[in-house]
């Protein structure tokens, strides 16, 4: 039994489409974005922008300065 839901599950996980995303046949593409040039292609719009995948930055600290001291750090009253 635990063979048989076993590889059900696998069949399902299977299944998924492996294909490029395309736009559907005959839709007609979203108007042009306010202040674009032009109508986006098909290409720009599957393209994700530079913000979904930020650089990382790997910043290490070198050395160890001392903070200075904050006049406006004060006990709460």
């Amino acid at each position: 039994m635990k063979r048989l839901v076993v590889a059900a599950g696998l069949l399902v996980a299977g299944c998924g489409a492996r294909e490029e995303l395309k736009p559907a046949q005959n839709a007609p593409l979203p108007v042009a974005p306010y202040g674009a040039e032009a109508t986006p292609t098909p290409g720009d719009l599957l393209k994700p922008p530079v913000q979904t995948r930020p650089a990382r930055s790997d910043d290490l600290i070198e050395s160890s300065d001392k903070r200075r001291s904050d006049e406006y750090d004060l006990p709460p009253s």
